[in-house]
This record gives C-alpha cells, sequence and structure tokens, in this order.
C-alpha cells in the first residue's frame, strides 16, 4: 500500500521523491534505506524509482534481493551507494566475498535476515546455522557492516532483539553493526547504543510520528 503520510503530514501516495524529502527535509536524514519489495519478491526492480530517490542527495542503501555481483553492480549504477546482501537470498559466502572484491568492502553490507532469531536462508546449510556464526562469516567475507533485521519485528513495535544484538557486538569486532525491526522511540535508541550497535532501521516509528527530529539528533 503507498504511503500516504509522514508523522501526519500528507503526501502524494506512491510518490518516492515526495517520501524522500520528508525524511531528508523534515528529519535530517543524510542515509536511506531502501527495500525493494518488487526485486525482493522476484518481480521487476525498480531503479528508477532508485533513481529518483538518489536524486534527492542522499546516501541509499539498496536491499534489492542482490545475489550476484551484477545484481551488485546494476544497483550501485542506479544510484544506490551501499548494496544490502541478504541472508534471505545468498546462496553462499563465497559469492558475498566475490561480490566484496569486485564493489569493494565499504560498499556492501550484510543482512543477518531473521524471523523470530531464526535465520531465513536459501540453503538448509546456512539456515541450520547460528545467527553469531553467519554474522561471523559475513565479516569474515569483507563486508563493511552487518545488519540484523528480524521480519517478525518490523512494524510490530516490540523492541529489538538486545541480547542477540549484544551477542553478535561481541563478535564482530570493528564490522559496523546495526539493528532493524522493533525500533519503537528514543529509548531503543539508547538501549541499542549501550551494546555497541553503530545505528538503527527506523521506519514505522518515523511514519507514525513515535520518532521526532529531536530524538534523532540526539540518536546513534
Amino acid at each position: 500500500m503507498p504511503i500516504e503520510s509522514v508523522a501526519g503530514e500528507r503526501i502524494p501516495p506512491g510518490d518516492v521523491t515526495a517520501l524522500a524529502r520528508q525524511y531528508v527535509d523534515r528529519f535530517g536524514l543524510s542515509s536511506l534505506y531502501v527495500a525493494d519489495l518488487d526485486a525482493i519478491e522476484h518481480r521487476t526492480p525498480q531503479y528508477s524509482a532508485v533513481r529518483q530517490i538518489a536524486a534527492v542527495d542522499v546516501t541509499v542503501w539498496l536491499d534489492a534481493a542482490i545475489a550476484s555481483l551484477d545484481d551488485a553492480q546494476r544497483a550501485l549504477a542506479c544510484g544506490a551507494s551501499r548494496v544490502i546482501v541478504g541472508l534471505e537470498t545468498l546462496s553462499s559466502f563465497e559469492v558475498l566475498k566475490s561480490i566484496v572484491s569486485a564493489v569493494g568492502h565499504e560498499a556492501v553490507v550484510f543482512s543477518l535476515d531473521l524471523r523470530d532469531g531464526e535465520p531465513i536462508a536459501t540453503t538448509s546449510t546456512l539456515a541450520q546455522q547460528s545467527p553469531e556464526d553467519l554474522a561471523t562469516r559475513a565479516a569474515d567475507a569483507g563486508v563493511s557492516a552487518i545488519i540484523v533485521l528480524d521480519l517478525a519485528r518490523v512494524g510490530m513495535a516490540s523492541g529489538v532483539d538486545i541480547d542477540l544484538v549484544a551477542r553478535l557486538r561481541t563478535r564482530l569486532g570493528s564490522v559496523q553493526l546495526y539493528v532493524g525491526g522493533g525500533v519503537r522511540g528514543a529509548h531503543d535508541f539508547e538501549v541499542v547504543r549501550n551494546v555497541g550497535c553503530d545505528g538503527a532501521l527506523v521506519a514505522s516509528a518515523l511514519l507514525d510520528g513515535q520518532i521526532t527530529k529531536r530524538d534523532l539528533a540526539f540518536a546513534l
């Protein structure tokens, strides 16, 4: 369903430029995480929309079912600054390593995709590994950052799995760590910062006004 308002302010439904402007001009954000659900659900990727968002002069992190070097290069060519390679679509860590080698360490982020704490993976071999081991393998492949994203928490205002985040922080050394799914408000920023997170993905709490520009000024 197209977004029609941000924290009470209406925008033209489905207008990605207007939506990006709200985040940049109203909240002062400098980076936007873009999930291309069409690409993730095996439909035609929305590269034109990504170009429109990137034209707002913002850093774009693009999650578009990137599963190969060709996918990563197309994503970067349409304006993404960092590509998200998700566990949900990754065939092997060898593929991840090849993407990092070709496009550069800083351009690649790994998404540790979970549902209720369990890995969502394309192969049973990957699905049977622990989140900690999967994150460690991604770090070893050379990614610059890892997002721990529990899809069961997205949009649910349930809070983040802080115990898992703390364990991952201990494992990952200098690799940047972000958390997505369940962030409810400013208090959650403080909680994840205290265990060493570098940032958090926020969507619903911005759209419904639970997080304000003032909250973001004191965020991670």
